[in-house]
């Protein structure tokens, strides 16, 4: 009797002399030889960026797992039977003065560079934007609400309500970037109701009028009306931008956590469920180091049945805040609503934020030109992620962009964040998207380059990462 045997390389051969080989031996000679897992293992595509500009989103050569016995205690184990949050989208705004700029370009570049923003294949596929209900500081426009009858007059009807100014040069922006990426989705929040609203009535400074509770949840009802009617939809809003910060400098309107309160719960609430509206309340909207505001309108139960969740900006306090507040309502979601974060340090912020249950990231302000203009409001900006020399009309990718292409490409909507060991060293998360591909990002914050393995599901792979890198490792089980 004869016998064929297969060589790892796949090649058959037929040996002279039938070599009898003891049977535990054999077992293991069949197994590495036939059995497909043992020789194919997941293969592991990566990504990387420096902040030095010189790797922009390259592709890496390609790695595989292979089965380890142990991996070292530093490891990175990536576990994805453990789940946390879903994800519902990552991007920047789509505010005044991003729209603006993008509207000075000719329609063919308008349309190019709106596809590196949002298209997945020709960009870096952000899919939520935030967008002003009404001027905020970002703008190019006097300021303006959706209801500013003449003299400031009271207008409790809403009888002068009209999106109209939005037709300069937002709304033209919004559908053309709904057109190259029809899954993009957007919420809004207004920097202030209309003056008339108001306690000094003025849309800049002050703060909301209760008397005016009723026409205000009115008009943020008709200002998702009027959205819809252009064809884009609001998944969510928040109700006011930055409620504890009401400087008279710009459009701002103080809010207690209290007063929200009882607007949701009273009166917002009820007329979304009056207007059938599916979209989503977010409460607060600030920063991070007062996360008892959110926590006082979530303890009202009447209220907090029409919350789905709470916006966090990262200007004051610490993402812990986050977890904080899931670890008191756990079932209510954590979303990021604002705030740009520049170079390496900054992805290890964002990081940071999805480890600490957000649902999502947005940047502040997509395009700002050369001259960090159009600003109307009294704080500086750095430059943005593109930047538009408005004399040349000529764009800057600069390396925030590709830093946020590191998350925003790859991490899909649906994903699901899984368990990934906590490093200083290499800061990282991971996510599950909805195909069941398994990414991970991983940043080295050091001036050195940083040698580091990842291990999963029993296997292990060694890699690296350059001085002051991002990477995106992508592979399917």
């Amino acid at each position: 009797m004869s016998f064929l045997y297969k060589t790892v390389s796949g090649c058959f051969f037929q040996p002279s002399k039938v070599i009898r080989l003891p049977k535990m031996i054999l077992a293991v000679f069949l197994l590495f030889t036939f059995h497909p897992s043992a020789y194919s293992q997941p293969i592991v595509k990566r990504w990387e960026s420096s902040q030095d500009m010189k790797k922009k989103m390259a592709s890496e050569i390609d790695a595989v797992f292979v089965p380890a016995r142990s991996t070292p205690k530093s490891a990175i184990i990536v576990d994805d039977k453990t789940a946390f949050q879903t994800i519902i989208g990552l991007g920047n705004s789509l505010e005044h003065s991003t729209c603006y700029n993008i509207s000075l370009l000719p329609p063919e570049r308008q349309e190019k560079v709106l596809e590196s923003i949002v298209d997945a294949d020709k960009g870096i596929g952000m899919n939520l934007m935030r967008i002003c209900f009404g001027t905020a500081d970002f703008t190019a426009s006097p300021w303006y609400s959706y209801d500013d009858p003449p003299n400031g007059q009271p207008d409790p009807e809403l009888k002068h309500f009209s999106i109209k100014k939005d037709r300069k040069y937002v709304l033209p922006v919004l559908k053309l970037a709904l057109k190259i990426n029809p899954d993009l989705k957007f919420f809004a929040s207004p920097w202030s109701p209309p003056g008339w609203m108001k306690t000094n009535k003025s849309m800049c400074g002050g703060r909301i009028n209760p008397q005016y509770y009723a026409p205000f949840a009115e008009y943020l009802a008709r200002s998702i009306e009027a959205y819809q009617a252009e064809g884009i939809d609001i998944i969510a809003i928040t109700l006011q931008n930055e409620p504890e910060y009401f400087p008279d400098t710009y459009p701002t309107c103080g809010w207690t956590a209290e007063q929200q309160r009882d607007f949701i719960r009273d009166h917002l609430g009820p007329v979304f469920k009056k207007h059938n509206l599916t979209t989503k309340i977010w409460c607060y909207d600030h920063n991070f180091n007062h996360p008892n505001y959110p926590a006082t309108i979530l303890k009202d139960d009447r209220a907090a049945k029409y919350i789905d969740g709470t916006g966090f900006h990262l200007y004051e306090g610490k993402p812990s805040a986050m977890t904080w507040l899931h670890e008191r309502f756990p079932d209510k979601h954590l979303y990021f609503t604002e705030g740009s974060t520049f170079d390496i340090p900054g992805a290890v912020e964002i990081v940071s934020y999805f480890r600490n249950w957000a649902r999502c990231y947005n940047a502040w302000v997509t395009v700002i030109d050369h001259e960090t203009q159009p600003n109307a409001g009294p704080h500086d900006c750095s430059p943005t992620c593109i930047v538009l020399n408005s004399k040349t009309l000529e764009l800057e990718y600069r390396f925030d962009y590709y830093m946020y292409g590191h998350f925003m490409k790859y991490i899909k909507r649906g994903a699901i964040r899984i368990s990934s060991t906590p490093s200083k060293t290499v800061p990282n998360v991971a996510f599950k998207n909805p195909g069941g591909s398994i990414v991970l990002i991983t940043v080295n914050p050091t001036k050195k380059k940083r040698k580091f393995t990842i291990g999963w599901a029993g296997r292990g792979l060694k890699t690296e990462l350059g001085p002051e890198s991002i990477a995106t490792l992508i592979w399917q089980p």
